[in-house]
């Protein structure tokens, strides 16, 4: 009896790993998780729900379609380039610079489309987009090649690009965007129609995901999200993207910038999910002296990484200059700096490295615009917006930490 007893068992636990996960094993197995500090985008979806609530209840023109429309604008640029601190925050790493690096990206578009250079568009945006990528090559190469902080070669990097653009745009000057799709892309809407289309192909770009996941699992005998989830799952984004779009649509529509920072999270999601980079950021993140022994060839990692932060910050830039039509000696100045770590932060990001998602830059970055748009409907004063602005990230920081110690505790982490 005894001989045949260890065979039984491990055939016992092969057919019970190929068994499906039942709906309620899944929101036990979710709820446990959450009671052990794993709690993802939990906190972050309550704050924008609280801060609408909040708002709406002092101004009814508050989650009006006009200024719906307002909030994608105000927000894209900033997700934009949060999506590369995203990046460099997996890593347990830090980027000071993107802001201006954001703005060296617009001002040079704008500077060689004017006298002497006249330089068109689509030759303008790509060098801009060529030297912020060369930034962000330059910074990770010190970072990587003499192994120095990158708090300090990025804060020196905050300093340099700053002077770079004062050299370039002239001490309190203002460029304007000569009349071009350059200067029109922050401002151009979707039709109706084209909008709702939009939205639709995710839609079913996203089941079809779901999906052909839930089958690759069961092939393999993996546990898998049970079929009622996913239906759940597809239900609440058609009724959020599609309600989106009806209401922006009786305004001016959906905001272009809008569908290019979705499909952007789209391709980073991607990225940082099936793709071998994607899976050597969390593990460089988590434990870099580990990745290393893996066989991970570390510092070419973390280059690419500041390289991508980088080439983020300058696609945000260039959204930016678009919004404003012009560029100045500030351009990258102000709290943007701030807005897009804390959009990664309250979003999700740790700052500790290894846990994260792409669009917890999205959600960051609403909750950010949704707080400074609100301000300006109760007409706060701009010190009150940095103070709130700062005591929201405080508190994201606190959460993130007590979520790491309790699921240290608990033996997730």
């Amino acid at each position: 009896m005894t001989t045949n007893e260890a065979p039984l068992q491990s055939e016992n636990a092969l057919l019970e790993s190929r068994e499906q996960q039942t709906l309620g094993a899944y929101i036990q197995t979710y709820l446990q998780r959450v009671r052990a500090g794993a709690l993802g985008p939990l906190p972050i979806i309550i704050g924008i729900v609280a801060v609408a609530i909040f708002f709406q209840s002092r101004n009814a023109a508050y989650l009006s379609p006009n200024n719906i429309v307002n909030l994608i604008m105000q927000m894209s640029g900033i997700a934009l380039i949060a999506f590369g601190v995203v990046f460099v925050l997996l890593l347990g790493e830090i980027d000071l610079s993107v802001a201006y690096v954001s703005g060296v990206a617009g001002v040079i578009a704008t500077i060689l489309m004017r006298p002497p250079h006249n330089l068109e568009w689509y030759l303008t945006v790509p060098i801009a987009l060529l030297a912020a990528l060369g930034i962000g090559t330059l910074q990770g190469f010190l970072i990587t090649t003499f192994q120095l902080p990158s708090f300090i070669v990025t804060l020196a990097g905050l300093l340099a690009w700053n002077g770079a653009i004062l050299l370039l745009v002239g001490a309190g000057g203002t460029v304007g965007i000569p009349a071009s799709p350059f200067r029109e892309i922050a401002n151009v809407y979707l039709p109706p129609e084209l909008g709702l289309g939009f939205v639709v192909v995710l839609v079913v770009a996203y089941a079809a995901t779901q999906f052909i996941q839930l089958q690759s699992r069961r092939a393999q005998g993996l546990n898998a999200k049970p079929i009622t989830i996913i239906g759940i799952q597809i239900a609440i984004l058609v009724v959020l993207a599609v309600g989106v779009v009806l209401i922006v649509n009786q305004d001016r529509g959906l905001p272009l910038i809008g569908a290019i920072v979705i499909v952007t999270l789209i391709v980073l999601t991607f990225i940082t999910r099936n793709t071998r980079f994607g899976r050597y950021v969390f593990a460089v993140g988590g434990n870099k002296e580990a990745a290393r022994r893996a066989g991970i060839r570390v510092e070419r990692v973390r280059l690419y990484v500041f390289m991508l932060c980088s080439f983020m910050a300058g696609v945000g830039g260039i959204i930016l200059a678009s919004r404003l039509k012009s560029v100045s000696a500030n351009q990258g100045g102000g709290q943007l700096l701030l807005n897009c770590i804390s959009a990664a932060v309250i979003g999700g990001t740790s700052l500790f490295g290894g846990r994260g998602a792409v669009y917890s830059a999205v959600l960051g970055a609403l909750l950010i615009a949704m707080v400074e748009n609100g301000m300006v409907f109760l007409r706060l004063e701009t010190g009150w917006q940095f103070i709130i602005t700062g005591i929201v990230l405080v508190l994201a920081v606190i959460v993130d930490s007590l979520s790491q110690r309790s699921q240290k505790r608990s033996g997730l982490a």
